[in-house]
């Protein structure tokens, strides 16, 4: 057991981590290789955070894979990404139901080549019955537009009688939203020194504590990951409350 997993109060770790993977592209660049050498490289770093997150017994990770906005990305660039996670997600597959990890995904997947949303339909399929840790891709996903849809299906049952507009609360949006099933992030991780959001989960991270390094994705490990749970565990999470409140409630 490492000196900082110990360091780790196993009865406060956060329910629900979201990892922004950044770093690929510069890390392969400064090996003088091009970017995709760079997301086949992360794959190590996806294992590490997930085992790290099954140690201390995090129950779901959510990973932005891909956004909306990377379809803008050179072709050459997002048809390799599209083969990776394919590949990835079959050679996977055995170290998944062996650690009973449960696959789920986010975004509009409809915009996914089809034989990326076959296999991915497949894995989640085969992985649904496991229990240990809901792993969630985020892949044509945008925050906004996840919140534009939400509205425009509400509105529909609006207009079909079907909901009463008074009944229209934080649950009725959540219901409607990719993430239904998915309880609020309470750490987001992004590596590479960048220190935005990028429209991920902006409804979902209302409170979540946001934990930035300048660590490249492809480097990052089990070790980093304690590293932002021990930042997190010496924060006050209030949720608009005092401190005296909190306090109390301890």
């Amino acid at each position: 057991m490492s000196n900082k997993l110990q360091s780790i109060n196993l009865n406060k770790v956060p329910n629900h981590i979201a990892i922004i993977m950044d770093g690929n592209g510069r890390w392969a660049k400064g090996r003088g290789m091009q970017r995709v050498f760079g997301h086949k490289n992360a794959l190590t770093a996806v294992r590490e955070a997930v085992a790290g997150a099954s140690d201390i017994g995090t129950k779901y990770i959510t990973l932005y894979a891909f956004s909306t906005e990377n379809w803008n990305r050179p072709k050459l660039e997002v048809d390799a990404l599209m083969s990776l996670l394919v590949s990835t997600l079959k050679k996977e597959l055995p170290s998944f139901q062996e650690n009973e990890i449960k696959i789920n995904s986010i975004g509009n997947i409809d915009q996914l080549p089809k034989k990326t949303q076959k296999v991915l339909t497949n894995i989640i399929e085969e992985t649904k019955k496991n229990t240990k840790i809901t792993l969630t891709f985020a892949l044509s996903y945008g925050s906004r537009e996840e919140i534009v849809n939400a509205i425009k299906n509400i509105s529909k049952k609006v207009v079909n009688n079907e909901l009463d507009i008074e009944k229209i609360d934080e649950n009725i949006i959540n219901n409607h939203l990719y993430t239904f099933n998915l309880p609020d992030v309470d750490l987001m991780i992004r590596t590479s020194g960048e220190q935005r959001i990028s429209n991920f989960l902006l409804w979902q991270m209302a409170y979540a504590e946001l934990y930035f390094t300048e660590i490249l994705w492809p480097d990052f490990r089990k070790e980093n990951l304690f590293d932002a749970i021990i930042d997190y565990q010496n924060r006050e999470r209030r949720f608009g409350k005092t401190s005296e409140q909190i306090d109390i409630n301890e």
